[in-house]
């Protein structure tokens, strides 16, 4: 799939079906997650892939609604805390690493025909206790991961004279 079809197929999936997600697939959109620029290409995250297979209450926790648990599988994008790139006015990129792994993640996930989620408004606490993140790692962005149930929505956004800028 060309990588702009990928990007207009891109969309923010609420309804999954419960069919299992072939184990290379997932390895593909690791690889994707692996090669993912970072700040002084430090790699200072970690992914984590958990089954949602009776796990589904358990993990409505980080996030209540339904439809993220119906995926088989959900994805967190952890900054490990202290180990990301520094700015000099002291700006960590850790969290901005994080989010360019994720967004890695759920474009590869769109070429190989899966759905996901953008998550940013979940319980960080209940997230780091469900998915026994340990002390070093924050959770910073969480998608399910699924074959979309369904088609794909209208999505509204601004016109581009409305988000750039030219100087």
């Amino acid at each position: 799939m060309d990588f702009f079809d990928v990007i207009n197929r891109r969309y923010s999936v609420r309804s999954y079906l419960p069919d299992e997600v072939e184990a290379e697939k997932i390895q593909k959109i690791l690889e994707a997650a692996r090669l993912a620029p970072t700040a002084c290409n430090l790699q200072a995250f970690k992914v984590v892939v958990a089954k949602t297979e009776g796990r589904k209450e358990e993990i409505r926790k980080i996030y209540p609604r339904g439809w993220f648990a119906e995926a088989p599988y959900i994805i967190a994008v952890c900054a490990e805390k202290g180990k990301g790139w520094v700015r000099s006015d002291q700006k960590s990129f850790a969290d901005v690493d994080a989010t360019i792994v994720m967004d890695h993640i759920i474009l590869a996930a769109t070429a190989l025909g899966l759905g996901t989620c953008w998550i940013g408004a979940f319980d960080p606490k209940a997230a780091a206790e469900v998915l026994e993140l340990g002390n070093n790692l924050e959770p910073i962005v969480l998608t399910p991961l699924g074959y979309p149930k369904g088609e794909q929505t209208p999505r509204r956004r601004k016109a581009l004279e409305e988000l750039v800028i030219y100087r």
